[in-house]
């Protein structure tokens, strides 16, 4: 995948230049980041890229460990208790 379409404003290119940028400051970057790739964009594909491009050479930057959390699959939820969580389906009342 090319850079233009796995980071097109630059986001994480940019995140890779900053002096001293912190874990929390890589996170709202990758948000963004993830909220501005196109919509047909494979985004672990697009993570894949993006780390053999920058993180294979900074595996200690931030960013880096942000992009790999990234290609983690989310945990299931957990229940959260309350009466929907024990009412059995079809038994709404």
């Amino acid at each position: 995948m090319e850079m233009s379409r796995a980071d097109p404003k630059g986001l994480i290119r940019e995140s890779y230049s900053i002096e001293g940028i912190t874990a929390p400051e890589c996170r709202s970057i990758f948000l963004d980041w993830a909220l501005s790739i196109a919509m047909d964009t494979d985004q672990p594909e697009a993570l894949r890229a993006l780390l053999a491009h920058y993180g294979l050479d900074r595996p200690d930057h931030p960013m880096t460990a942000v992009l790999t959390a990234g290609l983690t699959a989310p945990s299931k939820p957990a229940r959260r208790g309350g009466r929907m969580g024990r009412v059995e389906p079809g038994e709404r009342r």
